[in-house]
């Protein structure tokens, strides 16, 4: 049986693998297909030799560190030889004899205990620029979590005033997750939960009256210079509310301060290009007996139990580290049973994973939380997945004249820039403090990771600009031509990138995108001190400077979708 890997173009009659209408579009090969053309090697190699091998469920191809040994690399027949009975380097021989019949396989040779380093042709490689052109912003989307459908709830702070520094990573990081999972195929809604109910909105509604009548916050109020002008703004708007009696007034007030800070708080966020699908109101969940019912149906679960007045969910049964009470004595329900209840809500949403994205002083959350999750019939391992980020710093930030107390998202972002702050909040896992340096960060130099990055797309823009004028037509393309050590190593960069977003998604790792940005950049500008895509004032203009624009073209793209994953600009100048 001869093998052949899935091009992408219009399949001949010979065979079932779809064939380049021209010599100018030869095979190409994605690690993807990759796979796939192994996978079916060791089909063929068992039927061939009746050892029946299983093909594995993860079938690993990567880079080799060592260009030398290929442009891809698998260990597929160490997986597999034990359990067939066979020895890792007789079923690697096996499989290489096969492989190296593949179109766009150049070689495939055996290394050490059983690898096996394919590496392939021009071609092949080349082929993959025109591909990723024609996909143009969806390259790199996939179907890895094809089914997954995700509720990820991060900020959710409560309306009472500005969004601040310990609000910033996650918005920036949980925009940067939830547009990663979207481009993986899961389907997810962003959600933002508005904590509008408990004591903090009464204290938040007396802030404001004391403005309005000419006094100072009471003891444990909001002091902010933002207070007194939403108490102007109201008085404004409505002037008989400033001479009526407090207690005739109390919950306009509050209704009226609520909504304005509540706008403030979705301006900040539209300005760093955070949107959320659901923005969720705890008030609704006491408004509309959801805690009363899911006290009840956790109470049919057997979970529930009442003890000296007050009504509890037994956690301790599935983690945590006491139980938890749910209704207090006197018949309020506690911050718990609102969590209990907007879990259930989820869930009877249809959420089957449910992300909760959460500060650093809320490790003690997890548990409680993940107890719920079991309480309710769920998987704690599967339904329900909390992510804790820690701490930033920003040397030589300032608190804000408007808050008084605190660091406004709002003047990070007017001080260091939308994009340099996402791109650095998304660059670091979120488990690791992180303290930004705002000198490298305002910095036009290598030493800013955003800045080397996004100059590597304005640069490929600025190629393009110039091969256009001088009448460089890609329709010459021609894979064969890019055969340089730089354009090699770019393909295979480019290749590899549906791969980290896969893994990105999987693993909630935004940061392996950026890092990922950061070596094509790397990447590029090597190949653009080795290769000219403009032919010199005495060169004509052939197929590898078509070739070559249509590689700058599909760098840029990759660059461009990479950077709007992170929710960060790709500027054509710079």
């Amino acid at each position: 049986m001869h093998l052949a890997v899935n091009c992408g173009f219009e399949a001949s009659r010979e065979t079932d693998c779809p064939r380049a209408p021209s010599t100018h579009y030869p095979v190409r090969v994605t690690p993807e297909e990759l796979r796939a053309t192994i996978a079916r090697a060791l089909e063929e190699y068992s039927t061939q030799t009746g050892t029946g091998i299983e093909v594995p469920a993860k079938l690993v191809v990567e880079r080799p560190k060592n260009r030398d040994h290929g442009d891809w690399a698998t260990n597929v027949a160490l997986q597999t030889a034990k359990k067939a009975g066979l020895a890792p380097r007789d079923l690697a021989q096996g499989l290489a004899a096969i492989l190296t019949d593949v179109d766009g396989i150049e070689s495939c040779e055996v290394a050490g205990p059983g690898f096996l380093n394919i590496t392939l042709s021009a071609g092949a490689a080349g082929a993959l620029a025109a591909e990723i052109v024609a996909a143009g912003s969806d390259y790199g989307r996939g179907e890895a979590l094809a089914g997954h459908v995700v509720n990820m709830e991060f900020v959710s702070a409560n309306p009472t005033g500005p969004l601040h520094l310990g609000h910033t990573r996650w918005a920036a990081l949980g925009d940067a997750i939830a547009r990663v999972l979207a481009f993986a195929g899961a389907q997810v809604t962003s959600e933002y939960y508005i904590n509008d109910a408990g004591s903090q909105m009464l204290v938040f509604a007396d802030s404001v009256l004391a403005r309005m009548k000419g006094r100072e916050v009471p003891e444990g109020g909001y002091p902010g210079a933002y207070i007194q002008d939403i108490a102007d703004r109201i008085a404004q708007e409505q002037p008989a509310l400033a001479d009526a009696c407090e207690d005739t007034i109390r919950e306009e007030v509050l209704s009226r301060a609520y909504a304005i800070q509540l706008q403030d708080i979705k301006d900040t966020l539209a300005e760093f290009d955070v949107h959320f699908d659901v923005w969720f109101s705890e008030k609704t969940l006491h408004d509309s007996g959801a805690l009363e019912s899911s006290v009840a149906r956790l109470r049919e679960q057997g979970h529930v139990f009442d003890s000296e007045g007050a009504v509890w969910l037994r956690t301790t049964e599935f983690g945590d580290d006491k139980d938890r009470v749910l209704i207090r004595k006197d018949g309020a329900p506690t911050y718990f049973a609102a969590d209990a209840a907007y879990y259930l809500d989820k869930k009877d949403r249809g959420f089957d994973e449910k992300v909760y994205l959460l500060g650093a002083d809320h490790h003690g959350y997890v548990n409680r939380l993940k107890a719920i999750a079991a309480a309710a019939g769920d998987d704690p391992e599967h339904n329900i997945e909390i992510l804790i980020g820690q701490l930033i710093k920003v040397n030589g930030a300032k608190l804000s004249k408007r808050a008084g107390n605190i660091i406004e998202l709002r003047d990070l972002v007017q001080w260091l820039g939308r994009d340099a702050l996402r791109y650095s909040l998304a660059r670091i896992p979120a488990d690791s403090p992180l303290t930004l340096d705002p000198e490298v960060l305002r910095s036009a130099s290598n030493d800013n990771p955003v800045h080397y990055v996004q100059y590597a797309h304005a640069r490929s823009r600025g190629v393009d600009r110039k091969a256009v004028e001088a009448g460089i037509d890609p329709t010459g393309f021609d894979a064969t031509t890019l055969t340089d050590e730089t354009e090699s190593a770019l393909l295979a960069a480019l290749a590899d990138f549906p791969r980290v977003v896969a893994q990105a998604a999987e693993l909630r790792e935004p940061h392996r995108i950026a890092r990922y940005l950061e070596s094509l950049a790397g990447l590029f500008h090597k190949w653009y001190d080795a290769c000219r895509v403009t032919p010199r004032a005495d060169e004509e203009i052939g197929a590898v400077h078509s070739s070559r624009l249509v590689l700058n073209r599909a760098t840029a793209q990759v660059l461009a979708n990479g950077l709007h994953l992170l929710g960060v600009s790709a500027p054509e100048r710079m």
